[in-house]
């Protein structure tokens, strides 16, 4: 079992930058795919980001692509997103995702054997 735990959400002006942190633990050896999504109320949940724990390619969501980075600490086990120039709509619970597998349609939370427990994000205009 692996188990995936978020960390550096909270409440940011507009403008403003956060980073968040996915710390995985447990089966971590069999991880290959890392992503993050977010929901806000009412809404589905929506891609962020995407890595895997080998190689170097990232991929983003359009909503975010420019402002956001992912990236990842091998060593640590834990795979972070820089939230820059945060707007008043990237209020949402952030998810830390995970799968073992090579995931292709990454976009997609139903790929994602393991979920993190979600981290509050509020932007203030």
């Amino acid at each position: 079992q692996v188990q995936l735990v978020e960390s550096g959400g909270g409440l940011a002006q507009a403008g403003g930058s956060l980073r968040l942190s996915c710390a995985a633990s447990g089966r971590t050896s069999r991880l290959y795919s890392m992503g993050w999504f977010r929901q806000a109320p009412g809404k589905e949940r929506e891609f962020v980001a995407f890595i895997r724990w080998s190689g170097s390619n990232t991929y983003y969501g359009d909503s975010v692509k420019g402002r956001f980075t992912i990236s990842r600490d091998n060593a640590k086990s834990t795979v972070y997103l820089q939230m820059n120039s945060l707007k008043p709509e990237d209020t949402a619970v952030y998810y830390c995702a995970a799968d073992e597998t090579y995931l292709l349609n990454f976009r997609s939370p139903q790929e994602y054997d393991y979920w993190g427990q979600g981290t509050q994000v509020t932007v203030s205009s």
